[in-house]
């Protein structure tokens, strides 16, 4: 799934157990979005809503060899967040690639599933005294996370992809601290993840919205005008 932007995550090539119910519905949503026009679908997007980022797509391998076989792929130089490698691929198009060793720190691993959740993270110390008051709140921030599965499939900040990668529901979020101050989302973007499906599904409802006359940019009628002649072309059948 590229734009140029396909992003790759690997679990540093292990050999992967058998797949969770999360990892086989990723598995199985994956060989469907395959038969989907990824490049029309994008085409679509940019015509219908005049995007001003470009949309990318996640791709997860269970070994690097996978990963790195991918025609341009980019391996990073430094140690980076994931937001550091989304913008990557959202702001300069490039289809980047990455594992464990790739990502600082726990936290940017653990949530995309190249790190285990295991107790030690569970626990968010080191989120102490720093979003969090106490052990206890930062615990049960820590244990609210939707995160991808630990060495059975691989790719994903939390609010947004991990929910979206672990659940094919579409998310929708704000974009936390690190996302805005490490992959340069700006104040006035949200980030949505969501399916090749569904977005398909979308792309349907929009193009019957605009045909309708709904549609980008949407021209400013006025706040002091009479609003009968504007609302009287939508629903003068009405």
């Amino acid at each position: 799934m590229d734009t140029g932007g396909k992003r790759a995550y690997d679990a540093e090539g292990a050999a992967v157990s058998l797949p969770s119910r999360e990892c086989r519905f990723m598995q199985q949503a994956a060989t469907r979005d395959e038969k989907l026009d990824l490049a029309g679908m994008v085409a679509d997007l940019n015509s219908l809503l005049r995007l001003k980022t470009t949309v990318i797509g996640m791709k997860m391998f269970a070994r690097a060899d996978e990963m790195e076989a991918i025609p341009k792929i980019r391996r990073p130089t430094a140690v980076h967040t994931t937001d550091q490698i989304v913008s990557m691929a959202s702001r300069l198009g490039w289809t980047v690639g990455i594992t464990a060793d790739d990502l600082v720190g726990a936290q940017c691993r653990a949530v995309i599933g190249l790190a285990p959740q295991d107790e030690k993270w569970l626990a968010g110390q080191s989120y102490v005294g720093v979003w969090h008051e106490n052990a206890e709140d930062a615990r049960k921030r820590q244990e609210a996370l939707d995160v991808v599965p630990h060495g059975q499939c691989e790719t994903a900040c939390a609010d947004s992809w991990g929910r979206a990668l672990k659940t094919g529901e579409p998310s929708l979020s704000l974009p936390c601290y690190a996302e805005r101050r490490y992959g340069g989302v700006p104040d006035e973007e949200m980030l949505m993840a969501l399916s090749p499906g569904h977005l398909a599904k979308a792309i349907t409802g929009m193009k019957a919205l605009s045909n309708n006359g709904l549609r980008y940019p949407i021209a400013p009628y006025g706040i002091q005008s009479d609003v009968r002649a504007g609302m009287g072309v939508s629903y003068a059948r009405k």
